[in-house]
């Protein structure tokens, strides 16, 4: 049986390096992912060279590791001394993550190799070359001893979902089904670039008020804990009349309350949320919570936009390249992961199958616009793939559209949160607090009323 030599990241970023003996390469590779490994480096050694070489080992010190590794450039030369650079790349290895500007930057570079007429195997060895973060290029070593031992992309991906979006892969898995990764990948560059310029417009809304928000409610708990109980000494010593504004003393007594019987609420809400989770698990109440992100208020039209959008776009590319338009569906399902898109696309297929129209569930569904189904109507009577075209532009200006909406009403709904919050802290904490700084309860503590100087 065939000896293999292999490097591999531990989940607690440890490479381990070991021999051992395996029938093909492939099953080695699937082993160590199974076992939660990333594969580094996987060669076969020859039987002389098992009988000179020391007794296989664990190696747990990365130093050690990464002065005899074999990955790239670093280390091919065993005797050699490590650069200044690869010693703080080293340092860092073990704390380095794989963002998603590392995934942008590879699909940018690999779809110009790939215009560039480079095949999948040079285009993946060129850029791992390349590649600085060490975890990332375990991931790209492996992924193209995948493409060596005659797997698809898609399918190493399909192991590394922390890494790849969902979304992101059956893109991949779609250009090369239809022989179009080329444009799979421009559309995965720009699926990339979208989501994080839509997450930047979210955090540059939502960072600051949450901020603003958690900062006020931590006030109005420390001043209800801290300074409520201070004015009210005040109050008994002076034995002043005056007493604090009920809504004050209310909600005194609810953070009292809490706070003597604070696990009942924490066993009620995980309760809550147990419950809730394990519906979402069956597959009524995962249909479910799918159906509630397509008819949410606010987000609830921009995502399902975003998916029919993606769905339209992966059909448009496989008919293009000839697949008949039940095939074109097949494959086109696996760029949505929600459940009640999926079942959509299903019944089409089926209606296909018995000689209806594909376009009727997407209508009845009540969940597409009129006008994207009547273009698809249109386009089944004219040209489909011409239409498709035309549709993908709508629903780029409808995205845009509803983005735009969802950036004017986001910031209104969060001020109001934090506003209602501002004047609670107000009548609960700052009132007593200018009531003490104004003295007027110096009056009836000596039996005086104001009326009387």
């Amino acid at each position: 049986m065939p000896v293999y030599h292999y490097r591999a990241i531990a989940k607690n970023g440890t490479v381990i390096r070991n021999r051992i003996e395996e029938s093909s390469k492939l099953k080695l590779i699937r082993k160590l992912k199974s076992n939660g490994y990333i594969p580094i480096l996987v060669e076969q050694v020859s039987y002389k060279a098992k009988q000179v070489q020391k007794k296989k080992r664990n190696i747990d010190d990365l130093h050690e590791i990464m002065k005899n590794a074999n990955t790239t450039k670093i280390g091919k030369d065993k005797r050699r001394t490590m650069t200044l650079k690869e010693k703080i790349n080293l340092s860092l290895a073990k704390t380095q993550k794989i963002t998603t500007k590392d995934l942008t930057i590879f699909t940018q570079n690999f779809y110009l190799l790939k215009k560039a007429n480079f095949n999948n195997i040079h285009a993946l060895s060129t850029l791992i070359e390349g590649t600085e973060n060490y975890i990332f290029r375990g991931i790209l070593e492996d992924i193209l001893a995948g493409l060596e031992a005659g797997e698809n992309m898609y399918v190493t991906m399909e192991y590394y979902s922390n890494v790849f979006p969902y979304i992101y892969v059956n893109m991949i898995k779609v250009g090369e089904l239809s022989g179009s990764l080329t444009t799979s990948l421009g559309q995965a560059v720009e699926y990339l670039e979208d989501t994080e310029r839509l997450n930047k417009k979210l955090r540059e809304i939502l960072v600051p008020n949450i901020v603003q928000f958690v900062l006020l409610l931590l006030m109005l708990i420390v001043g209800t804990i801290v300074a409520i109980p201070a004015i009210q000494d005040v109050f008994e010593e002076l034995g002043t009349k005056e007493t604090l504004p009920p809504v004050t003393l209310w909600f005194q007594g609810v953070i009292n309350t809490f706070m003597a019987y604070w696990y009942i609420p924490v066993i009620i809400l995980v309760a809550i949320a147990g419950v809730i989770i394990s519906y979402i698990r069956t597959p009524k109440g995962r249909y479910n919570f799918d159906y509630f992100k397509y008819t949410a208020p606010v987000f609830g039209g921009l995502i399902f936009s975003l998916d029919f959008s993606r769905l339209m776009k992966a059909m448009l590319l496989n008919l293009n390249n000839g697949m008949r338009i039940q095939d074109a569906l097949t494959v086109s399902k696996n760029v949505v992961k929600n459940n009640v898109m999926i079942s959509i696309v299903e019944t089409s297929i089926n209606n296909i199958l018995v000689g209806s129209s594909w376009i009727e569930p997407f209508e009845q569904s009540k969940l597409a616009s009129p006008m994207s189904t009547e273009m698809l109507k249109i386009g089944m009577q004219t040209d489909l793939t011409e239409m498709m075209g035309k549709l993908v532009e709508y629903m780029e200006v409808e995205i845009n559209n509803q983005l735009a909406k969802i950036m004017k009403a986001l910031p209104q709904i969060v001020y109001a949160i934090v506003g209602v919050v501002l004047i609670f802290f107000v009548l609960v904490v700052l009132v007593p607090c200018i009531q003490v700084y104004m003295g007027s309860f110096l009056f009836s503590s000596y039996g005086l009323d104001e009326t009387d100087l």
